[in-house]
């Protein structure tokens, strides 16, 4: 059991201002994982003080971007050695399947050369004539507030690029999953960020709203649900404070009629039902045509059928548990909705896994027969349960795709990859995967409409930390 008596404030472990405890249970037995302090609002007013007065003194903000970027480089050193201790650990807390923890873990040494990249070859001062220069400076105080659903996925594409640009940096944890993210907390300092730069604080919805609206932060950084990102937007907006948030998905998944359903199905396996379908990047709507509809419905079948679920700690299981007992029921009120709407259930269902009924399990579920105006298409169920949409012509699947209020992700499957690419520059949404393709680090990542504002990864997603001065001469 891990077990966490300070808070990380200001890169130094201190006792917090109350005894509060967070308890992380895990969703497959209801076992004690560990126990942290649970951060207060004035636990949040230390680490904002704590993080002006160092970007203020200039210790980290005035390094040159070279001296920065050791110390990153150092870091990712340090957590990459770690990347099979810290996948055990995240699947304790969240119920993830090991196997892919452990790649995504495996994957995060490469996320964060993308950005050691792009601040290398970053133009920090610009002289864009003979009288005029463009500064690149950091935004200042960062909250980076992140769900429990990808850990460290979610915590390093945050801070990576704000302490790469000089920002100081206060990492809001989500208090299902809060023992990871303080696990990160030592490889910063023995990495040799300085003191004041980085704070690591688990905390429940009060004190986040008090971090995101408190006047000393200029920037917050926002993964998770399209209606908290709603209010953090609105909220920044009155005291003009800048914010990038990556909300959402509803993403779509179109099924031209020349592809291969074996290899399209095999990879929706991944695409839709990995990290037990708790992704907003999943592909949730499966748009097929009507003239193989049934050819494909019966290969989907047998993929989900054959899909093991149990432990997560069992590489043999592809599926774990829900993160907790509110989303599993929530889970299964859009299973009950789906047939109430008439969709058709193909597989899955609300019926309890024999041998599991201790832990937040639910059967991999897959609708057919869907119209892509019942709620089961068009609200974000963040649980193993996909839908089959039958189209008439491609224009048609394009019109499908774009009716939806998300437009995060998408795919296209196709034996041509022009025509894929065709139909893909058609699809509203900040990125299309054609055929078996999958997102790199260098290129940006974020959605449009309620999917988000801003992007991740790369230099752009590095520029989201910047603010720009223009010096003429």
């Amino acid at each position: 059991m891990k077990n966490y008596e300070k808070l990380f404030i200001g890169g130094e472990w201190k006792k917090p201002t109350t005894d509060k405890k967070i308890k992380v249970y895990s969703p497959h037995d209801q076992s004690l994982t560990g126990v942290a302090p649970e951060a207060t609002n004035d636990d949040i007013d230390i680490a904002i003080r704590e993080a002006k007065q160092s970007f203020d003194s200039g210790a980290w903000s005035n390094k040159s971007p070279e001296e920065r970027i050791q110390v990153i480089k150092k870091f990712n050193e340090l957590h990459s050695e770690k990347a099979n201790e810290f996948a055990e650990l995240i699947t304790s807390e969240n119920g993830s399947p090991i196997w892919f923890t452990k790649g995504l873990q495996q994957s995060l040494k490469e996320q964060t050369n993308a950005y050691i990249r792009a601040a290398q070859n970053y133009k920090w001062e610009d002289k864009v004539n003979d009288y005029q220069i463009i500064f690149s400076e950091p935004v200042g105080v960062v909250a980076a507030v992140i769900p429990w659903n990808a850990r460290h996925q979610s915590a390093l594409v945050k801070i990576i690029p704000a302490l790469l640009a000089g920002n100081s940096v206060i990492l809001k944890l989500s208090p299902e999953t809060a023992l990871d993210g303080l696990a990160l907390a030592d490889l910063f300092v023995e990495a040799g960020l300085p003191r004041g730069v980085l704070s690591i604080i688990p905390a429940h919805r009060e004190a986040s709203e008090h971090l995101v609206l408190h006047k000393d932060v200029d920037k917050i950084a926002f993964t998770g649900s399209s209606n908290a990102g709603k209010s953090i937007a609105s909220n920044a907006a009155k005291q003009m404070k800048r914010f990038s948030l990556e909300l959402g998905g509803k993403s779509a998944s179109i099924i031209l009629e020349n592809a291969d359903f074996s290899s399209v199905v095999q990879s929706l396996k991944f695409q839709s039902y990995g990290n037990n379908a708790e992704a907003c990047i999943g592909l949730t709507r499966i748009l097929v045509p009507k003239s193989r509809y049934s050819e494909f419905e019966a290969e989907m079948a047998k993929m989900v059928k054959a899909i093991s679920v149990g432990n997560p700690k069992d590489e043999n299981h592809f599926i774990g548990p829900m993160i907790h007992k509110d989303q599993l029921e929530k889970v299964k009120s859009y299973i009950k909705l789906g047939e109430e709407e008439g969709a058709t259930l193909v597989v899955g269902g609300l019926d309890p896994i024999e041998g599991l009924e201790q832990g937040n399990y639910v059967r991999p579920t897959l609708f057919g027969n869907v119209s892509n105006n019942m709620k089961i298409a068009r609200e974000e169920i963040f649980g193993p349960v996909i839908v089959l949409i039958p189209y008439d012509t491609v224009e048609d699947a394009i019109n499908i795709a774009n009716d939806s209020d998300y437009g995060l992700s998408g795919g296209v499957w196709a034996k041509s990859q022009e025509e894929a690419i065709e139909v893909a520059r058609k699809i509203r949404t900040g990125m299309v995967n054609i055929n078996e393709a999958s997102a790199g680090f260098d290129a940006p990542f974020g959605g449009v409409k309620e999917s988000g504002v801003g992007r991740e990864f790369g230099s752009i997603g590095l520029s989201q930390y910047i603010e720009y001065k223009t010096i003429n001469i």
